[in-house]
């Protein structure tokens, strides 16, 4: 009989981060830089990130119209 692991059932968002935070582990000087987008975009999902988009060319639309 053959038992699956808790890896066999992680979503591919859960292994992203595993591999990443392991990367950070190993490479500590890869990092100095801080976050980024992929860090902004993973930790918001499709829908945060969505909305974010959104915002964003709403309010270049409302500066352009105000201001230009």
């Amino acid at each position: 009989m053959v038992f699956s692991s808790n890896k066999d059932k992680e979503s591919p968002e859960k292994i992203r981060e595993r591999l990443r935070q392991e990367e950070l582990r190993r490479n500590p000087a890869g990092s100095i830089h801080g976050g980024g987008l992929q860090d902004l975009v993973g930790s918001l999902g499709w829908k945060g990130t969505g909305i974010l988009i959104l915002l964003i060319i709403v309010g270049s639309i409302i500066y352009l119209a105000f201001f230009y």
